[in-house]
Parts: C-alpha cells; structure tokens; sequence
C-alpha cells in the first residue's frame, strides 16, 4: 500500500501535481506574458480589497480617540498612541489601502503623518486623492507632515559625477546586485525600492501640496521623536498646514 502524506497516498499527491503542472503548461501555451501579469495584478488587487475592507469594519473599535495622529504607511515603525496604517504590517492598527478615502470624520486629526510613503501612489491621482483625503480630515491649523527621497541629491551627483549618493547606496545594503552603474542605481531611485511611482524635490512637493490647499509649507530637519533613524540621511522632510 502506497505511503501516505496528510491523509493522501503519494501517488494521489504526484497525480494532483502532475495535472497542475500540465494545466499550468495548457493556461502558458495559449497565453501572453503581459495576460497573465495582469491576472497576477487582479489577484493582488482581490487580496488588497478584501484587506481593505475587513479593516473599514474596525475603524469603529479604535480605542484611540480624536483629535488623532495619523500615521500613512508605518510598516513597522508602529507609533504608540496614534491611528497606525500599513495595508500589510502586521503591527498596524488599521489594513488600510490609501488610495482610497480615509475612513475619519471631517476635522478629526491634528497631525498626519508619513515617511517614504507618497513616492509609492501614482502622481496626480492617487497622490492628490490621498493629499485632499488629509486635509479634510485635518482640523484647522492641522500639520501634514511628509518625508520623501530627496531626488535632487541623486540628480546632482550625477550630473557632477559626485560619488557620495552611490557609495551611500551601496553601504545601505538596499540596492540589487544588478545595480552595478550608475545609471541603474539612479532608476532603482525612480521605480524600485518596493514600486516607487513619483520623485520629488522640494519645489515639486511644495507645489503639490500648494495645489491640494496647504498653507505655511516650509521644508524641515530630522526630527529624531518623529522621524526614523534609518531615514535621516537622503530624506527630503516638508511640514504643510490646514488653513
């Protein structure tokens, strides 16, 4: 009598991985790479939805009570005493994705905050539905605090052929092993890390953050009670306010 695996005899187990094999050879001989990337999209997009959803339904349990600090985006850098959002750290609060509208009362917020997130939502739409989200969210007078890639740094080092950007790269640990040039360091800048989707210097942030109705927009410094250590060196940070 064959052995038997989790109640399935082996040969059961080979035959139900031989036709997934050969279904999967059928789907591939009839079918585009590009087709089925974007089912792979569809069913990360499912999952993203159904995460999304089931966490709308603990906004109500949030022991945290408004005025709230909001942070877009901790991953694991979980802030005590504020509405945490990650749609896959396990240590935040809420699931949430942010390219759809915050689940918070109008003027329920005084502090909004995110650190290399933005750089990760499509620009305009996504970036201004989520900027125009947090301001109305935001209470008068209101901070909306971000922190992106500082893509000036690595344009004028570049340009200048300064060394300082790459070698700082390189010592992070973050980049590919493809990245051996310059130029492939420069595009893992602009669409890798995770899906980055937008760069910005401090007169692109500004101005879209003018644009979505922010007032008193000044660029800032680390600030070590707020900001992560990880990111202090090549991080643009830029206070905004709520009229």
């Amino acid at each position: 009598m064959p052995t038997k695996q989790n109640g399935l005899s082996l040969r059961a187990i080979y035959t139900r991985y031989a036709v997934g094999q050969g279904l999967r050879q059928f789907v591939k001989s009839r079918t585009t790479l590009a087709f089925r990337d974007a089912l792979r999209n569809v069913r990360i997009e499912a999952v993203i939805q159904r995460k999304h959803l089931q966490s709308l339904r603990g906004v109500n349990k949030l022991r945290i009570q408004p005025p709230y600090k909001i942070h877009l985006g901790c991953g694991p850098n979980v802030k005590p005493g504020w509405v945490n959002i990650d749609l896959f750290s396990k240590e935040a609060d809420l699931h949430l994705d942010l390219r759809e509208p915050l689940p918070f009362p109008d003027s329920s917020a005084e502090l909004i905050y995110s650190e290399h997130f933005l750089e990760h939502l499509a620009y305009p739409d996504e970036v201004n539905r989520l900027l125009r989200e947090s301001l109305r969210v935001l209470q008068s007078g209101g901070v909306f605090s971000v922190g992106v890639p500082d893509t000036a740094w690595p344009m004028q080092s570049y340009v200048h052929a300064s060394e300082e950007y790459f070698r700082f790269s390189y010592e992070q640990g973050f980049l590919p092993n493809w990245c051996n040039t310059r130029m492939h360091v420069i595009n893992e800048h602009f669409r890798g890390f995770g899906g980055h989707k937008y760069s910005y210097d401090l007169e692109t942030l500004v101005g879209v953050l003018q644009q979505a109705g922010f007032v008193q927009i000044t660029e800032r410094s680390f600030a070590p009670s707020l900001d992560s250590e990880l990111r202090k060196i090549g991080t643009l940070y830029v206070d905004a306010y709520k009229p």
